[in-house]
C-alpha cells in the first residue's frame, strides 16, 4: 500500500494544528482534552507531523501531553518513528528534543533503516553529528543493500559526513551483500573526492568484491579516468584477477567498453602474459567483442598480438575467429579491417593474399552492407578461397587444415556444418 499521501479528512484536529505549526490552537485542543495519539491513513500521529515539519514547540507540547512514555516510539505504517522523520527532513531542533526525551537512534523502519542512515542519505551532517553523540550504531547496515552509513556517504560524495564517520571509527572496509566496500562504491560512481578521502584514511585500494572485481576494474569498466589515475597512483594492482566467470583484468574492461584514456594508462603497467599466455584471455578479444575500433587499434599498435590464444569460453581459436562469429557478438566493420591489417592471413599464397588485400583495401568493402549476416559472409569467403585452390587440395582436409585460418573458417571451407546437418561423416 502507498502511505505517502495524506488525506485531510482523516487527520485529527490536533494533527492539523501540529502540521501547520499553530502552537496556540494546539494548546487549546490539549487543554480541552483532545487526544494526541490519533493516527491518519498513513499511521501518522501528531508527533510525526511535528517532527516532519520541524515544529519544535508543538513537539514539546505533544510530549508533555502524552499519556505514555511509549508515545515517542510511535511508528507510522512504514515503521518510521518521529526521529526517522526529523532525520530525513534535517530538523535539528526536533532531533535534539527527541533524543533528549529518549528516542532510540538505532530504531529500524520496516525496511530496517536507521535514523543515521536516513540522515546520511539526505546529506544532513548536523543530524549525523547529533545521532553519533547519542549512540547511533556507526556500522549498522541498511538491510535492502547491506550498505552502512559510510557506503551511502561515499556514494553521495558527502565528504563532511564521511570525515565525521571516519573520525568516529567507522569500518572503512565494511562490505555489503555483494562484498563491496565504500571505496568500491566511490570508484564505481566516479566520486573522485570520496575516493581521495577514503585513500587518505588508508582504505584498501585492492579490495575485491565477491566476484573478484576491484575498484580499478570497476573504474575501467565505467570510464572514470580521474579515479583510475588516482587509484593507480596509490598502488592499485592492474594485474589482479578480477572476474570469477572468465579471466579478466582492468585492461579487458577498458578495451571492451571503449575507455581509451584508461586503456592507455593500463597498457604500460599490465603484465603482457595476458596477451598470449595459456589459460589467459587477450584484451584484443575484449576490444573485438565490444566492437571498439579505437581500443583495438591502441592494443595492436602497442604490440598486442592479433593471433592470441584460443578463447574456449566463446569457442574462438583467435580474435579473427571471433570477428567472423557474428552470431555470438556484433563486430564493428572497422574492427574487422584492423584485425585483417595486423593478422597473419598475409602468410597465404600470393594469389590468395592479393585477392584478400584487394577486398580489405577496397573502399566499397563493407561486410554488413554488402553481405549481411555471418553465414552469407562466411559462404562468400569460402567460395572465394576454394576457387583459388586446386582440385587436388580439396580432396582431403589436410591442405585446408594447414591454412593459417581460424578453425571456424577451416570448417566452413570443408562444409563441416553442412555434412553434420545431413549426417554425412
Amino acid at each position: 500500500m502507498d502511505f505517502t499521501e495524506a488525506y485531510s479528512d482523516r487527520c485529527s484536529s490536533v494533527g492539523h494544528a501540529t502540521r501547520s505549526g499553530n502552537v496556540k490552537c494546539l494548546q487549546r485542543l490539549i487543554k480541552r482534552g483532545s487526544s494526541v495519539d490519533i493516527s491518519d491513513n498513513r499511521g501518522w500521529m501528531p508527533i510525526h507531523e511535528a517532527a516532519f515539519h520541524n515544529s519544535s514547540k508543538c513537539l514539546r507540547l505533544l510530549l508533555q501531553a502524552a499519556a505514555s512514555k511509549s508515545y515517542i516510539k510511535s511508528k507510522t505504517f512504514e515503521g518510521e518513528t518521529a526521529l526517522h522523520l526529523s532525520a530525513r527532513q534535517g530538523s535539528v531542533e526536533c532531533t535534539k528534543i527527541l533524543l533528549q526525551a529518549g528516542a532510540d537512534p538505532n530504531e529500524f523502519t520496516n525496511e530496517e533503516t536507521t535514523p543515521l542512515f536516513i540522515a546520511v542519505e539526505n546529506k544532513h551532517a548536523d543530524i549525523v553529528q547529533l545521532l553519533l553523540k547519542h549512540g547511533a550504531n556507526i556500522n549498522g547496515s541498511h538491510s535492502c543493500s547491506g550498505w552502512n552509513a559510510l557506503h551511502q556517504a561515499s556514494y553521495e560524495a558527502s565528504t563532511e559526513i564521511m570525515k565525521l564517520l571516519l573520525e568516529q571509527g567507522v569500518d572503512k572496509e565494511s562490505k555489503d551483500d555483494f562484498g563491496i566496500t565504500p571505496l568500491f562504491i566511490a570508484a564505481q560512481y566516479g566520486k573522485l573526492e570520496s575516493v581521495k578521502l577514503l585513500l587518505s584514511y588508508g582504505a584498501n585500494v585492492n579490495c575485491q568484491a565477491k566476484d573478484k572485481a576491484t575498484p580499478l576494474f570497476i573504474t575501467a569498466q565505467e570510464g572514470h579516468a580521474s579515479c583510475a589515475e588516482l587509484l593507480l597512483s596509490h598502488g592499485a594492482d592492474p594485474n589482479l584477477f578480477c572476474n570469477e566467470e572468465s579471466w579478466q583484468l582492468p585492461i579487458h574492461a577498458a578495451a571492451q567498453m571503449g575507455r581509451t584514456t584508461i586503456l592507455e594508462m593500463l597498457v604500460p603497467v599490465t603484465n603482457r602474459i595476458c596477451d598470449t599466455g595459456g589459460g589467459k584471455v587477450s584484451p584484443v578479444y575484449s576490444a573485438v567483442y565490444g566492437g571498439k575500433e579505437e581500443c583495438l587499434e591502441i592494443l595492436l599498435k602497442e604490440g598486442y598480438s592479433p593471433d592470441a590464444q584460443a578463447w574456449l569460453t566463446f569457442g574462438c581459436s583467435s580474435p579473427m575467429c571471433m570477428v567472423f562469429q557474428t552470431q555470438i557478438c556484433s563486430v564493428n566493420d572497422d574492427a574487422l579491417n584492423f584485425t585483417l591489417e595486423f593478422s597473419n592471413w598475409k602468410r597465404f599464397s600470393p594469389a590468395l593474399e592479393q585477392s584478400l588485400s584487394a577486398h580489405a583495401e577496397s573502399s566499397t568493402w563493407v561486410p554488413t552492407k554488402h553481405f549481411g549476416s555471418m553465414p552469407s559472409l562466411s559462404h562468400l569467403c569460402r567460395l572465394e578461397i576454394r576457387t583459388l585452390l586446386k582440385s587436388k587440395h580439396l580432396r582431403t582436409d589436410h591442405y585446408i587444415r594447414q591454412l593459417p585460418l581460424p578453425t571456424c573458417l577451416q570448417d566452413y571451407l570443408l562444409y563441416i556444418g553442412t555434412l553434420r546437418t545431413y549426417g554425412i561423416s
